[in-house]
């Protein structure tokens, strides 16, 4: 390499724009495994209770399992990843994901599948952050909210493929074992992608010049009392909606099978219109956000849509797509709207911070609500016998679509005081 004539060494060029497509495509395919894992639990979630015994408190355990360890590992922060660069980061955590879809289809002993659901959130959430990481590198300056965005829609498509598995896989599905080892093969593409991106990134860095993305987000506890109360409005909604939704999603499947009783290839396929409808319409909705503002009304819009589509689904007749559709509508906007919001409302040198504490709150929130609500499901003996009992249970989230409402109310009526820090006003 030449020297510049003040004795410096130029800067490296770019890497070309194949380089940098094919870097987001096996990005992409780590966090399609990843999500592919996590969602394989809800539609066998009825032959783990008829094969096994499980109960519904014990298939809420395999998702808040997931959620502490996520906990755990948000408190440790991005250490890992700051140490050893997005490259050998991003083989540890695709290798732990991959392992962790292994652990969970191999024993029918619940401690067992609840130690590869733990495993998994060990390896999954920072995952995620890694390859958030990766792609700032590659992208910074470059289409990077076009690339974020595809990298999304490729992840999200694990989460439509498992809950369409017992269509396109049908024949699986005569016990709970083999839907699960599915889950282990198609999560291996963690690990694949891993090793190709390991290789890409080694050969593009000797020749190239990767952007420098910004720091990981950690959890800096002394910044937490320097934020105002409408960011705590937003912690508040996001507590509030995942808490609604996600825990949902856990039991939807077989919920669809005993109060409608659909065929589990029906209950599949609605459960994936949230993550596929989000795939398309998240992206339409923050554009909206930009042009017309009124952020925070948004969001309210957003949470009284959700409010009334729980108690529909166990005392009306609604066609269950009608309140599928409305639920996709809540599930789109308001994170399209919320977490862009965080920008408004903290400085950016705690925006880091900020991210991670909203982070760790909505995983407190899931693993606390996935627990809570299997176990009113059996406290009310909820099932095909007794469609009845899963109404406790939607009375909760119905409850909690009324908080998020609350939230995002009192965040509007922050926002439209003199304290307010832009939310209501366009950006373009």
């Amino acid at each position: 390499m030449t020297e510049a004539v003040d004795g410096s060494t130029p800067e490296r060029p770019r890497p070309p724009p194949l380089d940098r497509w094919v870097a987001l495509v096996l990005l992409s395919l780590a966090m399609f495994g990843n999500y592919y894992v996590y969602d394989t639990i809800a539609p066998v979630a009825d032959l783990l209770g008829s094969q096994l015994g499980f109960n519904d408190e014990q298939i809420g355990l395999l998702y808040s399992t997931y959620s502490w360890a996520a906990v755990l590992v948000l408190l440790a922060g991005g250490v890992i990843i700051d140490r050893f660069g997005t490259k050998k980061s991003i083989l540890l955590f695709a290798a732990i994901t991959t392992a962790a879809g292994v652990i969970t289809a191999v024993s029918s002993d619940f401690r067992v599948m609840a130690a590869g659901r733990f495993l998994l959130g060990v390896g999954a959430e920072p995952l995620i952050v890694a390859v958030t990481t990766a792609l700032a590198k590659w992208f910074k300056g470059k289409e990077l909210s076009f690339a974020f965005g595809i990298n999304l829609t490729i992840a999200r498509l694990g989460s439509v493929a498992a809950d369409n598995s017992p269509t396109w896989a049908r024949s699986f599905y005569s016990g709970w074992q083999p839907p699960l080892q599915i889950g282990a093969v198609l999560g291996a593409t963690c690990i694949v992608a891993g090793v190709l991106y390991w290789v890409l990134e080694s050969r593009v860095a000797r020749r190239y010049q990767l952007g420098s993305a910004s720091g990981t987000d950690k959890l800096v506890l002394r910044d937490l009392f320097a934020f105002g109360k409408s960011y705590w409005y937003v912690v508040g909604l996001c507590l509030a909606f995942y808490s609604a939704i996600f825990p949902f999603r856990s039991f939807a499947i077989k919920f669809f099978m005993d109060t409608r009783g659909v065929s589990r290839e029906s209950a599949g396929a609605l459960n994936s219109v949230l993550p596929l409808a989000a795939m398309f319409a998240t992206p339409l909705f923050g554009l909206l956000a930009d042009r017309i503002g009124h952020r925070a009304l948004l969001m309210a819009i957003g949470s009284a849509t959700l409010i009334p589509v729980y108690l529909s689904m166990v005392y009306t007749a609604v066609p269950l797509w009608i309140v599928i559709l409305f639920m996709g509508v809540a599930f789109s906007l308001i994170p399209a709207v919320m977490w862009p919001s965080v920008a408004y409302l903290v400085p950016e040198g705690r925006l880091g911070t900020a991210y991670a504490l909203m982070t760790l709150v909505q995983q407190v929130g899931l693993a606390g609500m996935n627990w809570l609500i299997g176990w009113t499901n059996d406290a009310a003996h909820a099932g095909a016998a007794n469609p009845a009992g899963y109404r406790p249970g939607m009375w909760i989230f119905t409850t909690l679509g009324f908080l998020g409402l609350l939230f995002s109310w009192m965040l509007y009526r922050s926002e439209r005081g003199p304290a307010g820090h832009g939310l209501e006003t366009p950006a373009l």
